[in-house]
């Protein structure tokens, strides 16, 4: 039987509350069951690995309750796992859903045919682009959330979920999603990473590392607003050969930092070579 019943209508017909059950308290959990509630859904229970976590987002959030095992888990409208991927088939395997329940994912790189294994569900997924940090304010109506369903009427309520969340909703199959998420990491992951070897770097070199935020910033910026491979500057796009021997020899202390410069070094080249267009820009 498909879980219904808490669901309510506003005047002109349009959907407005759900009965949500977490399965995840960490980051993605800790912001989207808060904004769930402040949307207006009924965040009615949370599980997690780790029962402390899931106590702890339950106490956030006026209708919740922890539970201490996915066996037997409260009624609601949709379920959602805010796992890590590799924890997602054990987790399906483990719960228990009503048969005919909505059950999404949150994970950009993981397809539906996770769902496959389960006939008796309405499979789903529910992925929000964007990274998730404790301490972090997210502006949830510019995130963008890219949904996918096995059928009709589970798409249908996700795509009510998540219009009361973000502006930008999009439906998005696994292959693109897939794609998606991988320059995702492109774009958030591993420049984390290379800022990480900046901030490091300054350290070792007794230089503070506020040093670098108004040229962080500007980077950014400009990505933002033309071509990234267009605006791209430095000693690698100019073939300053010198400079790039130098700054070599300054991370020999580190081989593997070195060794990454290198080939960060050639893909600038590379992309530089099949640009058609490369205007000058201010030279660091």
């Amino acid at each position: 039987m498909m879980i219904t019943g808490a669901a309510s209508t506003g005047p002109q017909g349009l959907f407005t509350s759900l009965r949500v059950v977490l399965l995840g308290a960490g980051r993605v959990a800790g912001h989207l069951g808060p904004a769930l509630a402040a949307a207006g859904h009924a965040v009615v229970g949370v599980w997690s690995r780790t029962p402390e976590s899931a106590t702890a987002l339950a106490a956030r959030l006026p209708a919740a309750a922890a539970f201490s095992g996915p066996a037997t888990l409260p009624a609601a409208d949709i379920y959602i796992l805010a796992l890590p991927d590799a924890a997602v088939p054990a987790v399906l395997a483990a719960a228990g859903f009503p048969t005919g329940s909505l059950v999404v994912h949150t994970a950009g790189a993981l397809p539906l045919a996770v769902f496959a294994a389960h006939p008796q569900l309405r499979g789903g997924v529910l992925y929000p682009l964007q990274t998730f940090g404790p301490g972090r304010t997210i502006h949830w109506p510019t995130v963008p959330l890219c949904l996918e369903a096995a059928e009709v009427t589970g798409l249908a309520t996700l795509r009510r979920l998540a219009g009361t969340l973000s502006q930008d909703v999009r439906e998005m199959d696994s292959a693109r999603r897939l794609q998606l998420h991988v320059a995702a990491v492109w774009a958030s992951n591993f420049p984390n990473h290379l800022l990480g070897i900046a901030r490091e770097l300054l350290q070792q070199a007794g230089l503070p590392w506020e040093l670098l935020h108004p040229l962080i910033r500007e980077t950014v910026d400009k990505a933002l607003v033309q071509p990234p491979f267009a605006a791209q500057t430095g000693p690698a796009v100019r073939h300053d050969a010198g400079t790039l021997a130098r700054h070599e020899e300054a991370l020999a202390a580190h081989p593997r930092w070195q060794a990454l410069y290198q080939g960060l070094t050639a893909s600038i080249q590379e992309a530089a070579r099949g640009a058609e267009n490369n205007p000058p820009t201010r030279q660091l």
